[in-house]
This record gives structure tokens, C-alpha cells and sequence, in this order.
């Protein structure tokens, strides 16, 4: 499938995630842990997504991560508090382009979905029925993860706070495409939202920061594991944890 991270805390330059630790993003594309039979590596694309200030940057390619030689020094030279990154591990069958690379966003908004959405596309037909056309007809690429962003971005634009916009769409896409996998990763560079539905997501909480990845990065003792179907909210100061409602 793919692995995925997010940060929020006191800004730090974008390798101490990406590049620098011992499992990094960049190690886990070409040799992730724990990926649960969703696939071996990580190659098809990959992006960050960083806050400055009040602007949202992303960037994002097609390629394997570790062919990017422009990443490295970008992110030794770009520090930010709110980090959100993935690799890619495209289900067959889905295109491999820049856009189908995590993370998603719109304003101040920056999304990631890790694992596959089952019977793709049929068995969502009737969810996608019920968004505006127009957010069908501008998907970034027609992919299981960018859809699953378009509910989430219908539901954020409606007033839904995001906990809740996460969780209803996780529990409407179980509840029609049964046997989904769905860990979900969203913020705002304030709040962070993650969910554990058949992947792997750890946990590390430090004094005035956060960081959820799906394998931890290095050997720190704080690192914790985060149970299966678990609904995780946190800001740079503050954690909970909610199990999901039964499938």
C-alpha cells in the first residue's frame, strides 16, 4: 500500500523525517516493515506537504523517493511545524502520476490515505453520487485515495469538524466497499487526524509535539504502537485515541 507521517510541534527542517533517521520515509519505500501484504515497496510517487506560515506548500512526483536528487537538499534547507508526507504503493490497476501522490489538500488542508478501498470504483458509486459533479469532474487523478479526499473536503467545506468528518467517511466507505483497508491521515497544521483500519500507524509524543507515522522511524523508547481501528485526534500538546465502531 504505502507509508505515511505527520508532524506538529516547533518547526524542524523537513529531513529530520523524510531523509535523516535510520527508518526513514525515504527507507521505508524501499524497505518498509510492515505492510501487511499490501505490496513489497513504495515506488510509485511520493509528496510532502508542509506549512509556512499561512502558506501550504506541496510537492509531489511520480518517481520512486529516493530518485528525487532535488529532495535532499530541500529538505535539509525548509523547516516547518506541520509536516504531513507519504510514499506510494499504487493499487494495480491505478495510475502512477504526480497527482495520485499524497498528500491532497486545499487550503490550509493536507490529507493521506494508506491502504485500498475495495471493489474500486463500483462499489462506491453511490457515495460518489451524493457529491457535488464538480468534485468528481476536477478529481486530481482517478484513484481510490483521491476520492476518499473529496468526501473528506465535502464534508470539511459543510462545517463538519475534521475528527468527524474522518470517521463518517470511514464508516460510510466500510459499510458499502466491506474489507477496505483505511488508515486515513489529515490536518490543518493545527489538529491532526489519523485512523487505523488494517495498517500499521505508530505514535510519539515529545514536550510540545506529535509525530503518527506508519513505522516508527528510529528506536526512541517513545514510540507506541496504536491499536487497530482507533480514531486518533491530537495538536502539538494534547492526544486521544477512540476505538472506531464495529465494522
Amino acid at each position: 500500500m504505502c507509508r505515511h507521517l505527520a508532524y506538529l510541534g516547533p518547526p524542524v527542517p523537513l529531513s529530520r523525517w523524510l531523509t535523516d533517521p535510520p527508518h526513514s520515509l525515504v527507507h521505508q519505500s524501499w524497505a518498509p516493515r510492515d505492510m501487511r501484504g499490501g505490496g513489497t515497496i513504495n515506488a510509485d510517487g511520493f509528496g510532502v506537504g508542509f506549512h509556512l506560515g499561512d502558506q501550504v506548500v506541496r510537492y509531489r512526483k511520480h518517481t520512486p523517493i529516493w530518485s528525487d536528487t532535488t529532495l535532499p537538499g530541500l529538505a535539509a534547507s525548509v523547516s516547518s511545524g506541520a509536516v504531513l508526507a507519504a510514499v506510494r504503493s499504487a493499487t494495480a490497476g491505478m495510475p502512477v502520476v504526480e497527482t495520485a501522490a499524497a498528500p491532497f489538500g486545499d487550503g490550509p488542508w493536507l490529507f493521506s490515505h494508506n491502504g485500498v478501498v475495495r471493489g474500486w470504483p463500483s462499489s462506491v458509486a453511490k457515495l460518489a453520487a451524493a457529491l457535488p459533479p464538480e468534485d468528481l469532474l476536477t478529481l486530481s487523478a482517478p484513484t481510490d485515495a483521491a476520492f476518499l479526499w473529496a468526501l473528506v473536503h465535502d464534508r470539511l467545506r459543510a462545517g463538519q469538524p475534521p475528527a468527524s468528518a474522518v470517521s463518517s467517511v470511514l464508516a460510510e466507505v466500510e459499510a458499502t466497499a466491506p474489507g477496505s483497508r483505511l488508515n486515513l491521515l489529515l490536518t490543518d497544521g493545527v489538529t491532526l487526524v489519523a485512523t487505523t483500519a488494517g495498517h500499521s500507524l505508530s505514535v510519539r509524543t515529545d514536550a510540545g509535539a506529535v509525530l503518527v507515522a506508519s513505522e516508527p522511524l528510529d528506536a526512541h523508547p517513545a514510540w507506541r504502537p496504536v491499536p487497530d481501528r482507533t480514531l486518533l485526534v491530537a495538536t502539538a500538546t494534547d492526544l486521544t485515541t477512540t476505538p472506531l465502531g464495529e465494522r
